[in-house]
This record gives structure tokens, sequence and C-alpha cells, in this order.
């Protein structure tokens, strides 16, 4: 005898309230054929949900932060801890509630290439070289031995 057809789909993650992070979707998970998830900076705590488009480009999907670096209140994420911190105050928009432990935030402005580098880039940029010179002179100072 054939099974019926059940009309009930798979709930989406995060959307029942009972796992281990919340999700703060950026953009929406249709523009995306494949996703990876990366751990962002010490493991555990904050997760980055990266989606590869058709074309082959990457983006961030959405952002997962473990339950004990931040809670809610009154619908609203507050982060608890610095990582945290650091992730709401680089997103576009404050997270807002959807269901769940799903919250949705606009993603981070898109900065136009006339205003590039940034203080941050030529900061960044600076901090790499000094690293790559003291490398070498490291390199020459064994090699002289």
């Amino acid at each position: 005898m054939p099974r019926a057809l059940s009309s009930r789909k798979r709930a989406k993650p995060g959307s029942r309230g009972g796992g281990r992070f919340f999700h703060i979707e950026v953009r929406p998970s249709d523009q995306f054929v494949e996703f990876r998830v990366q751990d962002v900076g010490s493991p555990g705590g904050v997760e980055r949900v990266a989606g590869q488009r058709a074309s082959g480009s990457w983006d961030t999907a959405k952002w997962l932060v473990e339950k004990t670096h931040a809670h809610v209140e009154n619908d609203h994420l507050v982060p608890d801890s610095s990582e945290a911190k650091k992730l709401f105050a680089s997103l576009g928009s404050a997270p807002v509630h959807v269901d769940g432990d799903r919250f949705r935030a606009k993603p981070r402005r898109d900065i136009p290439e006339d205003e590039k580098p940034t203080p941050a880039m030529r900061q960044a940029q600076l901090a790499n070289i000094k690293k790559a010179q003291a490398a070498v002179r490291k390199r020459r100072k064994a090699a002289a031995k």
C-alpha cells in the first residue's frame, strides 16, 4: 500500500528556537546555490555562513551567534561578548526578530570604489607590509649565521 504524501515541510533552521545559535539572516538563501560555515575569531561563539552564487562569487548569507554570546530583550538581540558586539557593529542595521531563534539584518554598507582605500584598509596594508619586512629580516638573519 503506497504511503500518503504529507504536506509537512522541513522546519527552517532556527525557526523552532531549540538550537545552539541565533541565526541572523543578511541575504536570502535563495540567492545562493552552495553554503559553507566558517568559524570567526576564537572557536565557537560567532560563525559566518558563506553562500556561493551561481556566478561563482561568495558572500555572507547569515551569521550564527552562539546563545552564550547574546540574549533576547524585547524582541531585540543584545550582544554579551566582545565578538558579538563587533559583529553587531559591522551589520548594516540592528537584528530584527523573525521567529524562533531567527533574526534579519541588513548587510554592511557597500563602499564605493572612489572612497577606497578606507583608513582601515590603509592600516591593514601597513601592518601587512611591516609583518612581511619582519619575516624577511628574520630569514636574512638566519641565513647569515
